[in-house]
Order: C-alpha cells, then sequence, then structure tokens
C-alpha cells in the first residue's frame, strides 16, 4: 500500500469545518479588525484559544481551532454575553495570530502602565519561564520585573535575534531586530524609568548594578515554549544613561527547518550549492565562509557539518560563543578570560586527534598559522573571516603575515555571503517599479521590462514590513590551479575576478539579482545588501 501523507494543519482544520458544519477561514490573508480586537478581554481569547473576526448587532464572529468543545464554547458566549458565529481555523495560524499581533502587543502595553503607575525594586528570583497565558495572568506585585519579561517574550515570539533598548533625551526606546532590520516593538517608555529598567536586567545579567561608567557583558536564561534559552547581554554607557543589547541564543533554533539543518534550507541557488557540497568532502583542506557579522556564516558551516558527519569521523568545534548544539560533534566554547584563545584551543584540538575541525573565527596571525597548518598537515578545517567579498579575504590573509605558498596550497575554496530579506508569501503582490530605479541599480530597462517584480503589501504575519524571513546570497571562488598561479603572482582583482568567472563564479550582485528575477526578494533590498556593478 501506498503511503499516506500526514494531514497539514489546513487539511485537518477543513475536515473540522466539514465535520461539524461550521466555514473554515484563512487567517494568512485576514484583515485585522483592531478596534474590535481591544474590546475583547486578552485573558479570554487565550484561555478559549479564539480570534474574534467581526461583530454584528448582538453576534460576534470567531476564528477557533478546535470546534470539538460545544461546552467551553457556551461558557465562552456567557462570558462574552454574545451569541458566537464559529468559522475554524487551522490551530497554528490561529496560535500565531494571537502571539504576533495585538495580544501580545497588548502584553506590553499592559506591563507599560502597570509600571509607569509605580516601579519597586526587587532581586529576581529562579529563571523566568515565559508564555502568553503566564504574562497575561500575571500578578506579579513589581511591574518592572512583569514589564521586562514581557519585552523578552516579545522579542522571542515576533522571531527576534536582538533587543535593543535606547536610551533617549525624553524617552526610552524599545526595537527588536527581525531579519536583520530594527522594528520599534512597543510605543516609547518614560526616561525616568531608565535607570530601574536597565537595573532589572542587570540583576538578570548578575552583573554590577552600582557600576554605570563601563561597558558590562553578561548572560542569562529563560524557559520559552518548554525549552532554555540563553541571552547575551551587553550594556553600554551613553550621554542619556545605559543602553542594554540583548543578543538572543536559541540553541534549539526557533525555526523548525534548522532543527534538520542542511545546505538546501538556506537559499543558495542550486548550482553554488552542487560547486560548495564538492569541497566540504575533500579530505583535507580549508574552506573558509566570509562575510559581515550577521551573515549567517557560522549557520552555513554548521550545516555543511551536519551534511558531512558521520560516526567515523572525530569533529570538533572550537566557538565564542556555541550557537547551536549538534549530536555528535565535541564543541569547545572560548573563554578568554580562562586563557582559551581561539589559538590555544586549537592547538589542544589538534591533540585530541580529530579529523574534520571548525575555528568560529579566525582573528589573528597565530590562529591563521594553525588553522593552515592543521588543513596541509590532512584535515579538513571550516572557518570564518570578516572581509567584504571573496578577493578581499586573499589580502586580509597576506596582510596578518602568512605564508602566500602555504596558504593558497591550503585553501580549497572560499564562499562570501549575504543575506537579503523574502517577501512575505502571504501579502506578495506585482508591482511597477519607476524607470529611475532601475537605473540607480544598474539594470537596463528594457531588458527588465518584462520581468514581473514583487513586493509585500505588509500584513499581521509579516508585521506590516512585506517581508518575512530572509535568505542566503553568495559567490563560491574555487581555488584552481589558474587562480592559484594569479595569486603567487600577485596579480591585480580584476585579473582574478575576470579568471575566477571564466571558471564558474557567480557573484554576490548577479546571486542577488537572480533572487529578484525569481521573485524571492525586491530590488530595493538587494541594493541594500550587494553593491551596484
Amino acid at each position: 500500500m501506498p503511503e499516506t501523507k500526514p494531514q497539514t494543519d489546513v487539511e485537518r482544520a477543513r475536515e473540522l469545518a466539514a465535520r461539524y458544519h461550521f466555514d473554515f477561514i484563512d487567517l494568512r490573508a485576514l484583515q485585522i479588525d483592531r478596534e474590535l480586537l481591544q474590546s475583547v478581554p486578552l485573558d479570554l481569547m487565550v484561555k478559549y484559544e479564539f480570534f474574534p473576526l467581526e461583530a454584528r448587532d448582538h453576534t460576534l464572529t470567531v476564528a477557533i481551532a478546535n470546534p470539538a468543545g460545544l461546552e467551553r464554547l457556551d461558557e465562552l458566549e456567557l462570558k462574552l454575553n454574545r451569541r458566537l458565529v464559529i468559522k475554524v481555523a487551522a490551530a497554528s495560524q490561529l496560535m500565531d495570530l494571537l502571539r504576533t499581533t495585538e495580544p501580545s502587543q497588548r502584553v506590553l502595553n499592559e506591563a507599560t502602565a502597570d509600571f509607569r503607575a509605580g516601579v519597586a525594586e526587587k532581586a529576581p528570583g529562579e529563571d523566568s519561564v515565559l508564555s502568553l497565558e503566564q504574562l497575561v495572568e500575571s500578578t506579579e506585585s513589581n511591574p518592572m520585573i512583569r514589564l521586562v519579561d514581557s519585552i523578552i517574550f516579545s522579542g522571542l515570539e515576533h522571531r527576534a535575534s536582538d533587543i535593543h533598548i535606547e536610551s533617549h533625551d525624553n524617552a526610552v526606546v524599545v526595537k527588536n531586530r527581525v531579519d536583520g532590520v530594527l522594528q520599534e516593538a512597543m510605543p516609547p517608555l518614560g526616561q525616568e524609568f531608565q535607570s530601574n529598567l536597565i537595573t532589572r536586567i542587570k540583576v538578570m545579567a548578575e552583573l554590577d548594578i552600582a557600576e554605570r561608567r563601563v561597558p558590562q557583558d553578561g548572560r542569562f536564561r529563560v524557559v520559552y515554549k518548554g525549552r532554555p534559552i540563553d541571552f547575551r547581554v551587553s550594556i553600554m554607557p551613553s550621554i542619556n544613561g545605559e543602553d542594554a543589547v540583548l543578543r538572543i541564543l536559541d540553541k534549539e533554533s526557533l525555526s523548525e527547518k534548522f532543527r534538520q539543518l542542511r545546505l538546501d534550507v538556506l537559499g543558495f541557488a542550486d548550482h553554488e550549492l552542487r560547486r560548495l557540497r564538492r569541497f566540504i568532502r575533500e579530505p583535507y583542506g580549508m574552506v573558509l565562509v566570509t562575510g559581515p557579522t550577521g551573515s549567517g556564516k557560522t549557520t552555513t558551516l554548521y550545516a555543511a557539518i551536519s551534511e558531512i558527519k558521520s560516526d567515523e569521523d572525530k569533529i570538533v568545534t572550537i566557538e565564542d560563543p556555541v550557537e547551536y548544539q549538534i549530536r555528535g560533534i565535541t564543541q569547545v566554547p572560548v573563554n578568554e578570560k580562562k586563557g582559551l584563545t581561539f589559538a590555544r584551543g586549537l592547538r589542544s584540538i589538534l591533540r585530541h586527534d580529530p579529523d574534520k575541525i571548525m575555528v568560529g573565527e579566525i582573528r589573528d596571525n597565530e590562529t591563521a598559522q594553525i588553522a593552515i597548518q592543521s588543513a596541509l598537515t590532512g584535515h579538513l578545517v571550516f572557518t570564518t573571516v570578516h572581509a567584504n567579498n571573496v578577493l578581499d579575504v586573499l589580502s586580509r590573509f597576506l596582510n596578518m603575515g602568512v605564508d602566500p605558498y602555504h596558504f593558497v596550497s591550503a585553501l580549497n575554496c572560499i564562499l562570501a555571503q549575504r543575506l537579503v530579506r523574502v517577501i512575505c508569501e502571504v501579502c506578495k503582490r506585482p508591482v511597477t517599479l519607476p524607470p529611475e530605479l532601475y537605473e540607480e541599480s544598474g539594470l537596463d530597462g528594457n531588458e527588465w521590462r518584462n520581468v514581473v517584480m514583487y513586493e509585500g503589501a505588509g500584513c499581521a504575519l509579516c508585521n506590516h514590513t512585506g517581508f518575512h524571513g530572509r535568505t542566503a546570497i553568495g559567490e563560491l571562488l574555487a581555488l584552481t590551479d589558474p587562480i592559484r598561479e594569479l595569486i603567487l603572482e600577485r596579480r591585480s582583482t580584476a585579473e582574478l575576478r575576470r579568471t575566477a568567472r571564466q571558471d564558474g563564479m557567480t557573484t554576490l550582485r548577479e546571486s542577488a539579482l537572480a533572487k529578484v528575477r525569481d521573485g524571492v526578494t525586491t530590488l530595493r533590498e538587494i541594493n541594500k545588501v550587494t553593491f551596484v556593478e
């Protein structure tokens, strides 16, 4: 018998709607009635798991995921004092709406209102356990603790990578970095509460609350959806007080697709993937990934290691910090305070009889020399370095003082990468772009006239940004014999680039333009990320 595919959430919801004779509703394209949303008690929406759609006379149309609990629906009718018209929605869509739209924002607003009513300092207890239900039902006597918990919860629900708390001359602004872009998380708070807000964060991160003149770094952990999530905290003094940035380090990764981390999910073009997979399966040598901070370099290396790991090979990594935990490999965190630097750790790793090594970042000559020697003596080395493109990497290493011959002999390939935001699938629509935008982008308007361009109109799912998620673009330089000879002869960058393109290299800009042609991202977005050629 052929295998039956498991039902999706949407299919299950359609089946339930038909069984109970209710209408099905797809919440992805829902236009939210904000006035109605404000009029419905938040604690009821969370407890009974429903979302209000429309109010008319004495009836209220609501979306629910489970129409089987008739007693609960009767109870809800009594509490709302309205007749309910039921529509059935997919459970995942309903929970996404509850977590990422007005309800979670109202938790923030209510926490802010309490907070403005009066602040009392209190030392923290054990790690917080964060959930929408607990924040709604919280009777926490200290409004500041509730406010900070709500800020953190909202950041996690909106897929933020960082939470920024900025002190201005007349207010405190809270922003989330989502898909690489900062977005205001809530209305500004009063400047008079800045000190207590930062103090609460310092106490959570076990920092010195009396010291306000020098930067401080710390960390804390919260439990979210049943799993621990680490936060790295950086406190920086500014002219208006102290600012804080909370980096979210979700070791299990919030996104389901990263649970089985492979190169396919990152978004590279198929021909680039084929070339990259060839290099990560070489018996020895160095695979180098480059790009600015936050361009996904470490994720790419983890994906490569996940693909090639086996019980026959010993894989050891040294990182600062360990961001993803992968079963079956040894991961060593750098600890500079205790003297465990990349160079010292890498020396110890080599005595551990590894087959493959990952070095989080090459920052100095000593680490570079040891990594190159490791690649030359039979190890496959994965590492990253900060540079703008593949050709800048070469000069960066030569400026570190490494021997050019050993370096090019050890190197298998260099991958330069960036992340571009993906157009939200729910509100995606074709658009007509002004001719001057093509000109600014260095494109021939006649050649691109027949290419359909897309942008996101903005919806609840993407928080009205028009983008949801990011994808990788890259340029991969293979160290062929002609390229090695040109590097050793110190030939010009232009000549290197020309030869690399003849060997099949696609530039970052070409990779980005291919994403625009495919309707994955926008022309304005790639202009922010890549240089116009």
